[in-house]
């Protein structure tokens, strides 16, 4: 599989829909401005949280950004100060999983469990942590247990905006789940046409129209 390896953002797009991820699978994926700073903040936690000084990386970095995402790196700033952060051992590791064809970026593995962190832009839930990050950290741990050697049983997701980190262990139904995305990922890159999942996420999508039957050809979807 070292031909066909999926990223894990590849997964996570496909587990929720995989009609959806074969249609725009070939358009820009461009970093948001959330990630962007979620990731500067991220990189200074358990160390001095300077918000101006952020901010300048952040501009550095995205240099388009609109001034107005600043505040929400101010509002993240101030609910991160609370927190107890661990410094990683090291940061931004790419990991990847020949056995199964998966590959990734690690945003900070540590020492001791929970042995390695992922950066979300997003608040967090109101207990554990989302679907989509139970499959990141599902399939990162496959990774890592194989590109590193390290047997991880546990993962933690770092929600930057809400100033948490909660610590996710995935379960059998999560990898089962990882497995199953990859697979349909490289059914898609073959030309195959994925059929729309009974509890497929239409809400909001810009296809919900056009996508009302699976299994129909997704040239159809453009007419």
């Amino acid at each position: 599989m070292a031909g066909t390896l999926v990223s894990v953002s590849e997964i996570v797009r496909c587990h929720f829909c995989p009609v959806r991820f074969s249609l725009e699978r070939k358009l820009e994926v461009r970093e948001s401005p959330r990630y962007t700073i979620a990731k500067q903040v991220s990189s200074h936690l358990g160390g001095d949280l300077d918000a101006g000084a952020i901010w300048e990386e952040v501009a550095a970095i995205l240099p388009e950004i609109d001034p107005s995402f600043r505040a929400y790196l101010n509002a993240s700033v101030e609910r991160c100060r609370s927190g107890a952060w661990r410094i990683p051992a090291e940061t931004e590791v790419p990991v990847r999983s020949d056995r199964f064809g998966i590959r990734g970026l690690v945003d900070k593995i540590f020492d001791e469990e929970p042995s390695f962190a992922i950066t979300r832009p997003t608040e967090s839930p109101a207990i554990g942590v989302s679907t989509a990050d139970r499959i990141r950290v599902a399939a990162y741990a496959l990774c890592l247990r194989e590109s590193l050697g390290i047997p991880s049983g546990q993962g933690a997701v770092e929600y930057i905006p809400s100033g948490e980190i909660r610590v996710c262990t995935p379960q059998p139904r999560d990898r089962r789940a990882v497995i199953r995305a990859a697979e349909v990922v490289r059914h898609i890159r073959e030309g195959r046409i994925p059929k729309r999942p009974v509890h497929a996420p239409c809400t909001g999508c810009p296809y919900r129209e056009k996508c009302h039957t699976g299994g129909k050809p997704l040239s159809d979807l453009f007419r």
